[in-house]
C-alpha cells in the first residue's frame, strides 16, 4: 500500500508556492515538477519574453516622446477634429501592460532558478496575449500617424546611452546565472551550444556598445558654451491660451528672451496670431458664427475676428492640466483674452526688449490678400515700432524684398546653398539637428535654433552641442536648468565603462565556475550517503529532491501493495520499509 499524503506535505516552501501558485496557480507541492518544461510552455516563455522586450520599447518611447505630447494632441485634433488629451489613456494602459508582464516575467525567471516546471496559467495566456497584441497594434498606428516621431529615439540615445548601458550590462550580468545553470549540465547537446554562444555574443556586444555612442555631454567643462536661450513658442501654451497676449507675457516671465508665433492674414489685411487653419479649437466661433466653424480663418475680417473669445477654450478643456494652479484673477484674465494682433505681440517684445520669431502662413490663392501679404507684414511691423533687426520670419521667399528683416529657413541646407543664397540662420526640427551638422553650422557662423525643446534632457543635450537659442513650449521647465543634467569628460567615461565591463567578465566568469562546482559536488552524492546522513545533518534543497527520485523511481520499479511508505511527523524524518532499509 502507497501512502500520497506524506508526499503533499514533505517539505514546506512557501517561496516557491508563492511563485508556482502566481504564475501557474499550482498551490499545493504535488503539483510541481522538477521535469523540464515542455515544448509548449517553453514557447508561452519566449512569448513573454517577446511582449515584455516590446512593451520596454513601447514604454521607453513614450517616456522620451513627453517633449512631443502637444504635437501629437494637435496632430490628433486636425484628424477627429476633436481636442483630446489622447496621450493620457495611452501612457496609462503602457504602465498597467508594462507592470503586469514585468511581474510575470520576475516569476517566470525564479521558475527557471528553483527548477520549477513553467506552466503559464491559462488566465495569463490570454493576459499576455492581449497585452502583445495591443502594444503591436499601438505600434502600427503610432507610424501611420505619428512615423516621424520614431527619430527622437536616435536623439534621446545621445542623453540617455551611457546608463542604459549599465543597465544593460547589469542585466546581462545577472541572467548569466540561469545560463550558467543550463550549459554546465551534465548533459551535453547542441541547444546548450548554441545558448552559451548568443550569450557570450551578446555580452561582448554589450561591454563593446559605448564604441558606438555620439554624447555630446561627454566632454570637457571648459568647452560647454553660452546657455541656449529660451524662445516662447506660441509664449507659453502650457500656463496660457496660445498665441495670446497672456500667454506672451507668461512666457517673458520665465525668462523668454524672444517670442515665437503664427501668423495669419485676415480678409481685410490685418496680421493676427493662430495656429490652426480654423477657429474651432482656440476661439467660441462655433457660438458666434456657428455656420462658419469650420470655414478658414484667414476669411474673417478683423472685427468679427475681435467679437470671438480666445480664453475660455483653455480654462474648460486645462489641455495641460494647469488651470488647477491658475489664481482666481488669473483665471479671470485669461478667461476675457480675444484673438491677438500681430501688432500687439511685437508691441510688447519691444518693450520687453526682446525678440521675435514669425512662422508666417500664406493665405489661399483665392484670398483678397494673396498678393499682398508680405507689404501686410512689414506694415504690422513698422507700426509697432519694433526694430526690424529683431524680427525673424519664416517662409525663405522675397528675400530681394525684405529691407532690414532677418529672414531663417525652416529646411536643412548644405553649408555651400546657405552661402549661394545667403542665409545666416536656421530653425530645425530637432531630429533635423544632428550633433555634427550643429557644429558644422555654427563653425560657419550660422546661427540655430532648435524647435520643439521641452523636457530637460533634449536641452541638455542641445546645450553641449553649442545650439545658440531653442524654441519651446514650457520655458518654465527649461528655466529650471541652469546647467546640463550630466556632463562627464572623456576620460572619467572610459574609466567608468572599462571598469564596469571588466567587474561584469569577472562575475560572470566567476558565476559559471561556481555553477560548475556546485554540480560537481552533486555528483560526488549517491542516494545511500544521502539517507545515512540525513540524520546527522539538515538535508539541503538538493539532497530532497534526489531523495524525492530515489522514491519515485523505487514506485515505478514495481512496488507491491505490501511496501509502505510512512512519514513521522513527531521527528521530522520518513522511514521506508523495504528489505530493511531505514533512517
Amino acid at each position: 500500500m502507497v501512502k500520497h499524503q506524506p508526499l503533499q506535505v514533505y517539505e514546506k516552501q512557501v517561496f516557491v508556492s508563492f511563485v508556482t501558485g502566481i504564475y501557474g496557480c499550482r498551490w499545493k507541492r504535488y503539483q510541481r515538477s522538477q521535469d523540464d518544461s515542455s515544448g509548449w510552455e517553453c514557447a508561452w516563455f519566449i512569448i513573454l519574453c517577446s511582449s515584455f522586450l516590446l512593451l520596454l520599447f513601447w514604454a521607453y518611447f513614450w517616456l522620451v516622446a513627453q517633449n512631443d505630447f502637444n504635437d501629437f494632441n494637435w496632430l490628433v485634433y486636425n484628424r477627429s477634429g476633436e481636442w483630446r488629451d489622447e496621450t493620457i489613456p495611452i501612457v496609462t494602459c503602457t504602465t498597467v501592460g508594462f507592470s503586469y508582464i514585468t511581474f510575470l516575467m520576475i516569476l517566470a525567471l525564479f521558475h527557471v532558478s528553483l527548477g520549477q516546471q513553467l506552466n503559464l496559467y491559462w488566465v495569463h495566456k490570454i493576459g499576455v496575449l492581449a497585452t502583445l497584441l495591443t502594444t503591436i497594434s499601438g505600434v502600427v498606428s503610432v507610424d501611420d500617424v505619428w512615423g516621424d516621431e520614431w527619430d527622437i529615439l536616435l536623439v534621446s540615445l545621445q542623453s540617455t546611452a551611457p546608463f542604459l548601458h549599465i543597465g544593460a550590462l547589469v542585466t546581462v550580468t545577472a541572467i548569466s546565472w540561469l545560463i550558467a545553470g543550463y550549459v554546465v549540465r551534465r548533459e551535453r547537446s547542441n541547444i546548450q551550444v548554441m545558448v552559451l554562444l548568443i550569450y557570450v555574443i551578446i555580452l561582448l556586444a554589450v561591454c563593446l556598445a559605448p564604441l558606438t555612442f555620439t554624447c555630446p555631454c561627454i566632454m570637457d567643462r571648459n568647452s560647454l558654451k553660452q546657455r541656449p536661450e529660451i524662445i516662447g513658442r506660441r509664449g507659453a501654451p502650457m500656463l496660457a491660451p496660445e498665441n495670446t497676449m497672456v500667454s506672451f507675457n507668461r512666457a517673458l516671465q520665465h525668462g523668454a528672451s524672444s517670442l515665437e508665433a503664427d501668423v495669419t492674414i485676415s480678409v481685410d489685411g490685418v496680421p493676427f496670431l493662430m495656429r490652426d487653419h480654423t477657429l474651432r479649437r482656440t476661439t467660441d466661433v462655433s457660438k458666434v458664427f456657428p455656420s462658419r466653424q469650420y470655414e478658414d480663418a484667414s476669411f474673417f475680417n478683423w472685427t468679427e475676428m475681435r467679437s470671438l473669445n480666445a480664453g475660455q477654450w483653455f480654462l474648460e478643456t486645462d489641455p495641460y492640466w494647469t488651470v488647477r494652479t491658475l489664481t482666481a484673477k488669473d483665471r479671470t484674465r485669461i478667461g476675457n483674452q480675444t484673438v491677438c494682433s500681430l501688432v500687439e505681440m511685437l508691441r510688447l517684445a519691444a518693450r520687453a526688449n526682446s525678440s521675435a520669431l514669425l512662422n508666417i502662413r500664406k493665405p489661399p490663392p483665392e484670398h483678397p490678400r494673396f498678393r499682398s501679404w508680405f507689404m501686410d507684414t512689414l506694415w504690422a511691423v513698422q507700426k509697432a515700432g519694433i526694430s526690424q533687426k529683431r524680427v525673424t520670419w519664416t517662409p525663405d521667399t522675397d528675400r530681394g524684398r525684405v529691407r532690414g528683416l532677418k529672414q531663417t529657413a525652416s529646411e536643412k541646407l548644405s553649408v555651400e546653398e546657405m552661402r549661394q543664397r545667403g542665409i545666416t540662420s536656421l530653425t530645425l526640427h530637432y531630429s533635423k539637428a544632428s550633433h555634427r551638422d550643429i557644429q558644422e553650422y555654427l563653425a560657419n557662423n550660422v546661427s540655430v535654433t532648435v524647435y520643439p525643446v521641452n523636457e530637460p534632457w533634449l536641452y541638455s543635450v542641445l546645450w553641449c552641442s553649442g545650439v545658440p537659442s531653442v524654441s519651446s513650449d514650457a520655458p518654465q521647465v527649461l528655466r529650471k536648468v541652469p546647467y546640463p543634467i550630466w556632463l562627464m569628460s572623456q576620460n572619467a567615461y572610459n574609466f567608468i565603462w572599462i571598469a564596469s565591463d571588466l567587474v561584469s567578465l569577472a562575475i560572470v566568469i566567476g558565476i559559471f565556475c561556481f555553477q560548475k562546482w556546485k554540480l560537481s559536488g552533486m555528483q560526488n552524492y549517491n542516494p545511500e550517503q544521502i539517507m545515512l546522513s540525513a540524520v546527522t545533518r539538515r538535508s539541503s534543497r538538493e539532497v530532497n529532491i534526489m531523495k524525492e527520485k530515489l522514491i519515485f523511481s523505487e514506485l515505478n520499479n514495481g512496488l507491491s501493495s505490501t511496501e509502505e511508505l510512512s512519514l513521522y511527523p513527531e521527528n521530522g524524518y520518513a522511514r521506508y520499509s523495504h528489505g530493511g532499509l531505514s533512517r
